[in-house]
């Protein structure tokens, strides 16, 4: 999907200011907001992959002037209505600070995450590796590939300033689940995950450094061979 949440390369958005020795969470409800993910990951039964779709369906304006935490909860507040959990109206009557949403605990088929699944939930990401996966590498390491050049209108992790890019192969991870389907619903459908290197002047054109590169973890259909 090409929306506002693909910002990498582009301009006028100002420096990346870290802040050092920053706090997890500023505010109480960023925290909040994070547990409310982690229980609904259980409860609603959606992958991260769902999730990131979800959030990336924000308007290009809210998304803009809204933080990370709040982009979580607009992607939670549209998973919720798409299975079913809440309605629109339901949704909209607690935003008016009404009472409308059901209470309960998880329909059929849903759980509660424990807390002992907690960290070892956020150690292995949301991308999940399926070394047991049959799938043969198409490529190996030292090729060059460029990718491909597409413009889908569902979530993809190609990001938009790396298309139709040349690059080289520097690793091979093995099968990983395929985002742009789970995102969608259609499956796992693992693919092998590679570590491409593309050169800066690749990227950004020719007034970049020579001796800059990026590293980008790129699933195997996103390539073809150069």
């Amino acid at each position: 999907m090409n929306g506002i949440h693909d910002m990498g390369g582009m301009h006028n958005f100002g420096p990346v200011e870290p802040e050092e020795n920053g706090p997890v969470f500023h505010e109480d409800w960023e925290r909040q907001t994070f547990g409310l993910w982690i229980l609904c990951y259980g409860a609603m039964g959606f992958s991260e992959d769902e999730s990131r779709n979800a959030i990336e369906h924000t308007p290009p304006a809210e998304y803009l002037w809204t933080s990370y935490y709040e982009h979580v909860l607009s992607g939670l507040e549209r998973l919720g209505v798409e299975k079913g959990v809440f309605t629109e109206d339901e949704l909209l009557a607690v935003q008016r600070g009404g009472k409308g949403a059901p209470g309960g605990g998880p329909k059929a088929g849903r759980r509660v995450i424990g807390p002992e699944e907690i960290e070892p939930m956020m150690r292995e990401g949301g991308t999940k590796h399926r070394p047991e996966a049959d799938v043969a590498p198409r490529f190996k390491v030292g090729q060059e590939v460029l990718t491909r050049n597409d413009n889908p209108e569902t979530h993809t992790r190609l990001p938009r300033y790396a298309r139709g890019k040349r690059g080289v192969i520097e690793s091979d991870h093995g099968p990983y689940v395929f985002p742009d389907s789970n995102a969608m619903l259609q499956g796992e459908n693992p693919q092998r995950l590679y570590g491409v290197r593309f050169s800066a002047v690749e990227l950004w054109g020719p007034d970049a450094s020579k001796a800059d590169g990026v590293y980008l973890d790129l699933f195997e259909p996103y390539l073809e061979p150069a």
